[in-house]
Protein backbone atom coordinates (compact mmCIF):
# COMPACT_ATOMS: atom_id res chain seq x y z
CA UNK A 1 0.00 0.00 0.00
CA UNK A 2 1.53 3.29 -0.86
CA UNK A 3 0.72 6.47 0.80
CA UNK A 4 2.60 9.07 -0.69
CA UNK A 5 1.69 13.17 -1.42
CA UNK A 6 1.22 12.73 -5.30
CA UNK A 7 -2.34 11.52 -5.68
CA UNK A 8 -1.87 9.85 -9.11
CA UNK A 9 1.15 7.75 -7.96
CA UNK A 10 -1.11 7.02 -4.93
CA UNK A 11 -3.59 5.81 -7.11
CA UNK A 12 -2.02 4.19 -9.89
CA UNK A 13 0.04 2.05 -7.11
CA UNK A 14 -2.81 0.81 -5.06
CA UNK A 15 -5.11 -0.53 -7.55
CA UNK A 16 -2.35 -1.60 -9.64
CA UNK A 17 -1.13 -3.97 -6.30
CA UNK A 18 -4.98 -4.81 -5.92
CA UNK A 19 -5.45 -6.07 -9.27
CA UNK A 20 -2.40 -8.05 -9.39
CA UNK A 21 -2.96 -9.27 -5.70
CA UNK A 22 -6.45 -10.52 -6.29
CA UNK A 23 -6.19 -11.87 -9.37
CA UNK A 24 -7.84 -10.02 -11.61
CA UNK A 25 -7.61 -11.93 -14.82
CA UNK A 26 -8.98 -9.41 -17.21
CA UNK A 27 -9.83 -6.34 -17.30
CA UNK A 28 -10.97 -3.16 -20.26
CA UNK A 29 -8.28 -0.91 -20.54
CA UNK A 30 -10.19 1.59 -20.94
CA UNK A 31 -12.11 0.65 -17.21
CA UNK A 32 -8.73 0.73 -15.43
CA UNK A 33 -7.53 4.14 -16.63
CA UNK A 34 -11.29 5.41 -15.91
CA UNK A 35 -10.65 4.04 -12.44
CA UNK A 36 -7.51 5.22 -11.93
CA UNK A 37 -8.30 9.43 -13.06
CA UNK A 38 -11.73 8.93 -11.31
CA UNK A 39 -9.97 7.72 -8.01
CA UNK A 40 -7.67 10.51 -8.49
CA UNK A 41 -10.25 13.38 -8.53
CA UNK A 42 -12.17 11.53 -5.75
CA UNK A 43 -9.06 11.38 -3.86
CA UNK A 44 -8.50 15.05 -4.72
CA UNK A 45 -11.95 16.04 -3.17
CA UNK A 46 -11.51 14.33 -0.04
CA UNK A 47 -8.50 15.32 0.69
CA UNK A 48 -9.74 19.01 0.77
CA UNK A 49 -12.99 17.81 2.21
CA UNK A 50 -11.11 16.27 5.62
CA UNK A 51 -8.61 19.31 5.99
CA UNK A 52 -11.82 21.68 6.35
CA UNK A 53 -13.19 19.16 8.75
CA UNK A 54 -9.96 19.48 10.57
CA UNK A 55 -10.13 15.55 11.03
CA UNK A 56 -6.45 14.30 11.96
CA UNK A 57 -3.65 13.38 9.89
CA UNK A 58 -3.83 9.18 10.19
CA UNK A 59 -7.84 9.11 9.65
CA UNK A 60 -7.08 11.77 6.86
CA UNK A 61 -4.64 8.98 5.40
CA UNK A 62 -6.93 5.99 5.85
CA UNK A 63 -9.94 7.87 3.48
CA UNK A 64 -7.41 8.87 0.91
CA UNK A 65 -6.17 5.51 0.32
CA UNK A 66 -10.20 4.30 0.33
CA UNK A 67 -10.62 7.26 -2.11
CA UNK A 68 -8.34 5.63 -4.09
CA UNK A 69 -9.95 1.94 -4.22
CA UNK A 70 -13.57 2.79 -3.76
CA UNK A 71 -14.17 1.04 -7.25
CA UNK A 72 -11.65 -1.41 -7.46
CA UNK A 73 -14.79 -3.75 -7.30
CA UNK A 74 -15.47 -2.37 -10.49
CA UNK A 75 -12.20 -3.63 -12.53
CA UNK A 76 -13.36 -7.22 -11.88
CA UNK A 77 -17.31 -7.13 -12.93
CA UNK A 78 -16.81 -4.83 -15.79
CA UNK A 79 -15.60 -7.41 -18.07
CA UNK A 80 -18.77 -8.81 -17.74
CA UNK A 81 -20.95 -5.77 -18.92
CA UNK A 82 -22.46 -5.75 -22.36
CA UNK A 83 -23.88 -2.19 -22.47
CA UNK A 84 -20.59 0.15 -22.28
CA UNK A 85 -20.82 1.36 -25.66
CA UNK A 86 -24.43 2.20 -25.10
CA UNK A 87 -26.31 5.21 -24.42
CA UNK A 88 -27.65 4.11 -20.70
CA UNK A 89 -26.69 0.95 -19.07
CA UNK A 90 -29.48 -1.88 -18.84
CA UNK A 91 -31.40 -2.11 -15.48
CA UNK A 92 -29.11 -6.35 -14.88
CA UNK A 93 -26.25 -4.49 -15.70
CA UNK A 94 -26.91 -1.52 -12.78
CA UNK A 95 -28.10 -4.49 -10.43
CA UNK A 96 -25.19 -6.29 -11.14
CA UNK A 97 -22.84 -3.28 -10.64
CA UNK A 98 -24.31 -3.01 -7.05
CA UNK A 99 -22.33 -6.14 -6.43
CA UNK A 100 -19.17 -4.10 -6.83
CA UNK A 101 -19.00 -2.92 -2.83
CA UNK A 102 -18.98 -6.53 -1.70
CA UNK A 103 -16.57 -8.04 -4.50
CA UNK A 104 -14.07 -4.83 -3.50
CA UNK A 105 -14.35 -5.48 0.36
CA UNK A 106 -12.88 -9.41 -0.84
CA UNK A 107 -10.58 -7.99 -3.14
CA UNK A 108 -8.97 -5.45 -0.05
CA UNK A 109 -9.12 -8.34 2.52
CA UNK A 110 -7.15 -10.80 0.34
CA UNK A 111 -4.42 -8.12 -0.21
CA UNK A 112 -4.30 -7.18 3.53
CA UNK A 113 -5.99 -3.81 4.11
CA UNK A 114 -6.50 -2.42 7.31
CA UNK A 115 -10.65 -2.52 8.30
CA UNK A 116 -10.90 0.94 8.45
CA UNK A 117 -10.29 1.31 4.94
CA UNK A 118 -12.55 -2.21 3.79
CA UNK A 119 -15.25 -0.79 5.97
CA UNK A 120 -15.10 2.84 4.34
CA UNK A 121 -14.83 1.25 0.49
CA UNK A 122 -17.74 -1.36 1.38
CA UNK A 123 -20.30 0.82 2.95
CA UNK A 124 -19.78 4.20 0.03
CA UNK A 125 -22.82 4.16 -1.44
CA UNK A 126 -25.04 3.34 1.71
CA UNK A 127 -27.92 6.70 2.02
CA UNK A 128 -27.93 8.48 5.37
CA UNK A 129 -31.68 7.45 5.08
CA UNK A 130 -31.25 4.06 4.93
CA UNK A 131 -31.68 3.33 1.35
CA UNK A 132 -28.15 2.90 0.02
CA UNK A 133 -26.66 -0.55 -0.30
CA UNK A 134 -24.88 -2.52 0.73
CA UNK A 135 -26.47 -3.10 3.86
CA UNK A 136 -28.62 -0.35 4.69
CA UNK A 137 -27.13 1.33 6.78
CA UNK A 138 -29.00 4.53 8.67
CA UNK A 139 -27.24 8.21 9.89
CA UNK A 140 -24.48 7.54 12.04
CA UNK A 141 -24.26 3.83 11.70
CA UNK A 142 -22.77 4.34 8.57
CA UNK A 143 -18.93 4.65 9.05
CA UNK A 144 -17.55 8.41 9.10
CA UNK A 145 -14.91 7.97 6.69
CA UNK A 146 -18.19 6.16 4.22
CA UNK A 147 -19.99 9.40 4.72
CA UNK A 148 -17.32 11.50 3.49
CA UNK A 149 -16.42 9.52 0.49
CA UNK A 150 -19.94 9.19 -0.94
CA UNK A 151 -20.43 13.31 -0.80
CA UNK A 152 -17.05 13.16 -2.55
CA UNK A 153 -17.71 10.47 -4.56
CA UNK A 154 -21.33 11.35 -5.93
CA UNK A 155 -19.80 14.82 -6.80
CA UNK A 156 -17.08 13.84 -8.91
CA UNK A 157 -19.12 10.69 -10.47
CA UNK A 158 -21.89 13.27 -11.45
CA UNK A 159 -18.83 15.97 -13.05
CA UNK A 160 -17.55 13.12 -14.89
CA UNK A 161 -18.18 11.67 -18.54
CA UNK A 162 -20.05 8.21 -18.92
CA UNK A 163 -20.09 5.96 -21.66
CA UNK A 164 -23.96 6.07 -20.93
CA UNK A 165 -23.87 10.52 -20.38
CA UNK A 166 -22.12 13.32 -20.51
CA UNK A 167 -20.78 15.14 -17.38
CA UNK A 168 -22.89 17.88 -15.59
CA UNK A 169 -21.49 21.03 -15.21
CA UNK A 170 -20.04 21.83 -11.67
CA UNK A 171 -22.98 24.00 -10.32
CA UNK A 172 -25.89 21.76 -11.91
CA UNK A 173 -24.11 18.86 -10.07
CA UNK A 174 -24.11 20.82 -6.68
CA UNK A 175 -28.04 21.81 -7.24
CA UNK A 176 -28.57 17.76 -7.99
CA UNK A 177 -26.93 16.53 -4.58
CA UNK A 178 -28.89 19.30 -2.71
CA UNK A 179 -31.82 18.34 -4.50
CA UNK A 180 -31.40 14.97 -2.80
CA UNK A 181 -29.44 15.78 0.25
CA UNK A 182 -31.56 13.22 2.31
CA UNK A 183 -28.79 10.56 1.00
CA UNK A 184 -25.80 12.59 2.71
CA UNK A 185 -24.91 13.61 5.88
CA UNK A 186 -25.85 17.11 6.22
CA UNK A 187 -22.78 18.33 8.54
CA UNK A 188 -19.87 17.10 6.10
CA UNK A 189 -22.48 18.01 2.55
CA UNK A 190 -22.48 21.37 4.43
CA UNK A 191 -18.66 21.69 5.21
CA UNK A 192 -18.19 20.24 1.34
CA UNK A 193 -20.40 23.50 -0.01
CA UNK A 194 -18.02 25.62 1.80
CA UNK A 195 -14.59 23.59 0.25
CA UNK A 196 -16.95 23.94 -3.23
CA UNK A 197 -16.76 27.66 -3.05
CA UNK A 198 -13.67 28.12 -1.68
CA UNK A 199 -10.25 28.98 -4.14
CA UNK A 200 -8.70 25.62 -3.41
CA UNK A 201 -11.41 23.47 -5.10
CA UNK A 202 -9.90 25.53 -8.47
CA UNK A 203 -7.59 22.24 -8.38
CA UNK A 204 -10.47 19.97 -8.70
CA UNK A 205 -12.02 22.20 -11.82
CA UNK A 206 -8.83 21.75 -13.51
CA UNK A 207 -8.20 17.42 -13.15
CA UNK A 208 -12.52 16.77 -13.80
CA UNK A 209 -11.53 19.18 -17.22
CA UNK A 210 -8.11 17.49 -17.66
CA UNK A 211 -9.95 13.96 -16.93
CA UNK A 212 -12.90 14.70 -19.43
CA UNK A 213 -10.92 15.67 -22.20
CA UNK A 214 -9.07 12.28 -22.11
CA UNK A 215 -12.19 10.57 -23.18
CA UNK A 216 -13.78 10.54 -26.19
CA UNK A 217 -17.06 9.01 -25.97
CA UNK A 218 -20.06 9.12 -28.20
CA UNK A 219 -23.18 10.66 -26.56
CA UNK A 220 -26.03 10.24 -28.88
CA UNK A 221 -24.77 8.84 -31.71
Amino acid sequence: MYSGTDDYERVSHNILEVYEKAEIKTAVQGDLEDAIDHGVLVTKTVRLLCESLRLSDEFKEQVLTAAGLHDIGKLKLGQFLYGRDKNAMHVEEMRYMRMHAETARNMLEICGYPETIVQAVYHHHENYDGSGYPDNLVGIRIPLSARILKVCDTFCALVSERPYRKAFEFDTALEMMIEDSKDLDMGIFLEFMKVYHSEAFEEIREYAEFSNQKKNYLHGA
